[in-house]
């Protein structure tokens, strides 16, 4: 099933508009930053095929990446770094994330619809949608920009750190880099407030 763009019509033809949609990606890794994206879509020319990026294939993701950045009336893209992570907890460096990429956009929006049930605190009227990443095309737009973004950085990360298969796992506790954690240790870029990182960093 791809999102559609109904939610975002009945808002528009309320008043509510710019309208932007809002997502994130990096929740539970153990590495790396947790990366928000804000995407205000043309009405006029919202691209086939949007759906959460977790649904589609990586060079699917690339070709829908690049239909987003050629339509969309604005995109913001922001990101939280391990280091901010540990220093305000995972929860907080979401939100923050989210806030950031919406004051990135170049258009303040008038209203945001934003995946899940933990809805940042925004400067204008804001909606969360559990799900939303499936069903809303504005918010699968941000979906997708997220996760290509956040995968481009840790490419650029493995390359820093190739002990590690970044660009492999995105970061998250995989065997191979949970064994990669065990016989390296952590670098710089790990979640030292995370339980699996934590507990390599102390031994």
């Amino acid at each position: 099933m791809t999102a559609h763009f109904h939610r975002e019509t009945q808002a528009i033809a309320s008043g509510l508009w710019p309208l932007a949609g809002v997502d994130e990606v990096g929740r539970g890794p153990l590495a790396g930053p947790v990366v928000a994206a804000a995407v205000i879509l043309d009405p006029q020319a919202v691209p086939d095929g949007l759906d959460d990026s977790k649904n589609l294939s990586a060079a699917r993701r690339e070709e829908l990446f690049a239909l987003i950045a050629e339509s969309a009336l604005a995109i913001g893209v922001a990101s939280v770094t391990a280091t901010e992570i540990d220093t305000i907890n995972i929860r907080q460096a979401t939100l923050l994330a989210m806030r950031r990429a919406v004051a990135a956009l170049a258009v303040p929006p008038a209203f945001v619809l934003v995946d899940g049930n933990d809805p940042p605190r925004l400067g204008c009227r804001c909606e969360s949608v559990i799900g939303g990443d499936a069903q809303i095309a504005s918010i699968a737009a941000a979906s997708i920009v997220a996760k290509v973004t956040r995968d481009a950085m840790m490419a650029r990360l493995c390359a820093r750190y190739p002990a590690y298969g970044f660009s492999a796992h995105a970061g998250y506790g995989t065997p191979r880099h949970r064994a990669a954690l065990q016989a390296h240790g952590p670098c710089p870029e790990h979640r030292y407030s995370f339980a699996p990182v934590k507990g390599v960093w102390r031994r």
